[in-house]
């Protein structure tokens, strides 16, 4: 099992602590996960803490794709992957239609469409094979569109990038799911249950076959977000993820469109999910919290004293040995239970 650490983006203020990734490398970490919103951006970060390790791989989990065209993400990657021995890992998502529109100024589009093509276009910058042309629904290169010169030329980077790149792919939808499959190296549920990967079965599936050839979990890896908190109160240590996820659950969508509520559906919550979601958007966001059942929490995440965290990665021990979950991304601000993780994990 690779595990990996979550920073997330910043709050008011830049905090990167340089000492507890260092840390984190030392026991044997294999990456670290910036972020980005409507604050601090995920590649600044990562180029900070890759310029100051030696063997740690940084991902961005995740770059907004409508935020930088796919050429600009492929420049970006090549220029950090070859600066850093081939330690950068692209980790792609569609971000949200608030977001999008609201401050990148663009319209959201299609993002499962957005993500195949962003990723065909990027791995045909890296491979360098001719000068990049493209005729898709979301991107024309080069461009011949409104307001075009009619000067664009395909063009082939300067940057020989001999490195190889990863793109990770944030999606949860079946559709999403199928598309990762298909175009990407890898994904990130944003939680996950390790004894239930038949919610992805079928998607993943979906997008090897579309694929091509023999691709497969041993080529795709699964890369679930898992929060932990460890402490003797097992229902204390439950606290922070009931907030994040009655926030997803309850307020990341529309009552009719929600992502995250169709797929706590898909788990086995769909009446947990309903009362989670008509609390919050009732604005009672405290009700909404205590609504979210333990159990999905305890399926999905790590908390409780040291023993039963090492008693509850057994789960995940199993999803690596059946092939199902091969990366476990970590949100975790105790030093002492990546400790722990890591002696039971690696």
């Amino acid at each position: 099992m690779k595990l990996g650490l979550i920073l997330g983006y910043s709050g008011r203020k830049m905090s990167i602590s340089i000492e507890a990734i260092k840390q984190a490398e030392s026991m044997g970490y294999e990456s670290i996960w910036t972020a980005e919103a409507y604050g601090s951006d995920a590649v600044t970060p990562a180029a900070w803490i890759l310029a100051q390790t030696t063997k740690i791989k940084v991902g961005t989990a995740i770059m907004q794709m409508p935020a930088r065209s796919p050429a600009m993400a492929a420049m970006t990657a090549m220029s950090l992957a070859e600066l850093s021995g081939g330690r950068f890992i692209v980790g792609l998502g569609a971000s949200g239609p608030q977001v999008v529109e609201g401050w990148h100024g663009v319209a959201y589009g299609r993002p499962v469409t957005r993500l195949k093509e962003y990723v065909h276009i990027m791995k045909q910058i890296f491979a360098r094979e001719g000068p990049l042309s493209f005729a898709g629904k979301q991107y024309q290169l080069p461009y011949t569109g409104k307001g075009a010169t009619g000067l664009g030329k395909p063009l082939k980077s300067i940057l020989h990038c001999e490195q190889d790149i990863p793109i990770y792919a944030a999606t949860i939808t079946n559709a999403g799911v199928a598309a990762a499959a298909e175009v990407a190296d890898g994904f990130f549920p944003v939680w996950m249950d390790p004894e239930q990967y038949s919610v992805f079965a079928e998607p993943i599936q979906t997008g090897f076959d579309a694929a091509g050839g023999d691709k497969n979990l041993s080529q795709f890896d699964v890369a679930p977000f898992v929060s932990v908190s460890m402490g003797d109160d097992v229902e204390q240590c439950m606290m922070p993820m009931r907030g994040a996820m009655a926030l997803y659950m309850g307020g990341m969508g529309a009552r009719d469109k929600n992502f995250y509520n169709d797929y706590t559906k898909r788990l086995g919550f769909e009446e947990a999910a309903l009362k989670v979601q008509d609390l919050f958007l009732a604005g009672k966001k405290d009700e909404a919290m205590m609504a979210v059942p333990a159990e999905l929490i305890d399926a999905c995440h790590l908390v409780g004293p040291a023993d039963r965290i090492r008693d509850r990665l057994q789960r995940w021990k199993q999803a690596d040995a059946n092939g199902h979950v091969s990366s476990m991304l970590l949100g975790c601000q105790q030093p002492e239970a990546l400790e722990v993780i890591a002696d039971s994990m690696l």
